[in-house]
């Protein structure tokens, strides 16, 4: 449910083509556009049947969908009343969200104020919303959330690749999404930027910097260093230095060689190449040894 909130959130953004990574630079049309979006998405993502008179149907029973930006700001129409309704919140300055189940009571919602006479549910009575999911983590959208000094070095770039590559630089031992990417690079082939041969972990290695993706061999090394795991679709990067085996450090072995998280007084070391699978997958699938990216 949480992916699926970050998805529709980035969808109605769309940073790939506006270069837009906050909710205030919306317009009204969009984000009430975005209540349907989640609507749509989550009846995809959990495969519900079509309602007979809400949204969907759950285990054989009509349930509304009612998304807000604001907790506690569901608008509930005159068809929903004595109906299920699945309460939906997420908040990307807050990054968290919530999810939970209402059955719209008349008695429990305020006078209908606005001209589609829809209702909200009063204060007193959100003790009656059987939560499914409480005030959870919402994967965090970098570009919204790094300080304004790292933010405006990032788009002071002129090209896709020098923007990517401050970014990765500015933001490390934190999560990545790829829409943050995308919204960086500007670029159809935004993913192509990432990768080595020419991208960011090319241009980065010489200061040491990695970037480890969601391969399970990069999510072995994160865990190894102490580093955020990566999850699908996400990057995590961070300047490593070579160290003696016996280090009194979390070490990862990479390149044939162990390697710990630098410190402000490392001196700069290239980095280390990274494998695309962990060394037991690299010798069952291939005889020449790990890939490297």
């Amino acid at each position: 449910m949480g992916r699926v909130l970050r998805e529709a959130v980035d969808e109605v953004l769309n940073g790939g083509v506006t270069g837009r990574y906050d909710m205030k630079s919306l317009t009204k049309t969009e984000k009430t556009h975005l209540g349907s979006l989640v609507d749509m998405a989550i009846q995809r993502e959990f495969r519900f049947e079509d309602g007979r008179a809400m949204d969907f149907r759950i285990a054989g029973v009509d349930v509304d969908c009612r998304f807000s930006l604001v907790f506690g700001g569901w608008m509930f129409p005159p068809e929903t009343l004595g109906h299920l309704c699945l309460l939906v919140w997420a908040n990307d300055y807050q990054s968290r969200w919530s999810v939970g189940l209402l059955r719209a009571n008349e008695e429990w919602l305020s006078a209908r104020m606005n001209r589609d006479l829809k209702a909200t549910l009063k204060a007193e009575h959100r003790d009656k919303i059987l939560w499914l999911w409480r005030d959870v983590e919402l994967a965090e959208n970098v570009l919204l959330h790094m300080s304004d000094a790292d933010r405006e070095a990032v788009f002071l770039h002129k090209t896709g690749q020098q923007r990517l590559n401050e970014l990765f630089q500015r933001v490390q031992r934190r999560r990545i999404g790829r829409n943050a990417v995308r919204t960086v690079a500007q670029q159809r082939d935004y993913m192509k930027r990432l990768r080595g041969h020419g991208g960011s972990r090319s241009a980065l290695r010489d200061k040491g910097i990695i970037i480890l993706g969601d391969y399970e061999a990069h999510r072995h090394i994160a865990r190894q260093l102490g580093l955020p795991v990566p999850r699908e679709g996400e990057f995590v990067s961070a300047r490593v230095v070579p160290v003696a085996p016996g280090a009194d450090k979390p070490v990862a072995e990479m390149d044939g060689g162990l390697w710990s998280l630098a410190s402000p007084e490392d001196p700069e070391h290239p980095a280390p190449m990274l494998p695309a699978h962990l060394p037991t997958e690299a010798s069952s699938e291939h005889g020449d040894g790990p890939r490297r990216r």
